[in-house]
């Protein structure tokens, strides 16, 4: 990482809150949950955009999608807005009746994301030229390999699904053992966060992730087939629904096309705002910000 966008990078949150301190003690304040994977344009992007648009205060909290859901729904946390991917965090609130519509406003797809200082970088560099098997550089002894947790979080869950795919497409049995070992295994397991700050620090070797979280913290990938990446959502009945796992605690972890959704809860204290924020998120100029961080655009139906 170099010095300035070291430095650009710990100044975001501190700038973030001087331009709090600045707004008038009446002033509302927008709260966002946010899957954490989106940290870089939630809190550098859209957020400080619709705080000064709007004379109000914006903060930003970023965890895995199930786990803020779950706050969310056993109101051990309130927001104003809550951005998930995939449909599942959104059904948890919408069970809970917090939740009576939400909206598509972007998608990614999953990727072989590698720190450019492991010790294995030139074997990435080469299985993304294609010369290297991507998943034989994944099989090194000693290799660091990082992911989330994939009960709280869907990146953690898709990162062992794309694995499972992995095996069909390319005929390895046990890809996904191999690589990953148990599915919750402590030694991988990282608060979402915190992944690709531990990429850019070199602390970890390599992660199977979001392409728009590689893209906001100028990462280097490996991309994936459309069979493997969950970026299709015409593959879904034909190919990705074959993809399932059982974790240890009984919950059954389905691949679904990797679409980021918005919703405005019912117990929403900034409600207008709320509404504002997910306007953001679909018009011209909030779909640009996403996509200069790496977004896809959004598809599908509303939920």
């Amino acid at each position: 990482m170099t010095p300035t966008r070291h430095l650009a990078r710990w100044l975001a949150p501190l700038l973030m809150l001087v331009g709090m301190a600045a707004l008038a003690a009446d002033d509302p304040v927008l709260r966002v949950a946010y899957a954490g994977s989106m940290g870089v344009v939630m809190d550098q992007s859209l957020g400080p955009a619709f705080a000064r648009t709007h004379r109000a205060g914006y903060q930003g909290i970023g965890q895995g999608s199930y786990a803020l859901a779950r706050l969310l729904a056993g109101k051990q946390m309130q927001a104003d807005v809550f951005v998930a991917i995939t449909p599942g965090p959104m059904q948890v609130l919408q069970q809970a009746a917090l939740v009576d519509h939400a909206v598509p406003v972007a998608s990614t797809r999953m990727v072989v994301i590698y720190s450019p200082d492991s010790r294995y970088a030139a074997d990435f560099a080469a299985a993304a030229r294609g010369d290297k098997r991507w998943y034989d550089v994944l099989r090194e002894p000693g290799l660091r390999l990082g992911r989330t947790d994939p009960s709280i979080d869907p990146q953690g869950a898709n990162a062992l699904l794309t694995l499972q795919l992995a095996e069909r497409y390319y005929h390895q049995p046990h890809l996904l053992q191999q690589v990953a070992g148990a599915l919750q295994n402590p030694r991988q397991i990282f608060a979402e966060p915190s992944l690709m700050s531990r990429l850019q620090a070199g602390q970890i070797d390599a992660a199977i992730g979001y392409a728009s979280a590689a893209h906001s913290h100028h990462l280097p990938v490996i991309d994936l087939p459309a069979e493997i990446d969950l970026a299709q959502p015409a593959m879904q009945a034909s190919w990705y629904s074959q993809a399932h796992l059982a974790l240890a605690d009984g919950k059954v972890i389905k691949a679904q096309p990797l679409v980021f959704y918005a919703a405005v809860p019912t117990n929403a204290k900034q409600p207008a705002l709320g509404a504002d924020f997910v306007r953001l998120l679909q018009s011209a100029e909030g779909q640009a910000m996403l996509r200069e961080r790496g977004y896809g655009p959004p598809h599908g139906d509303a939920l």
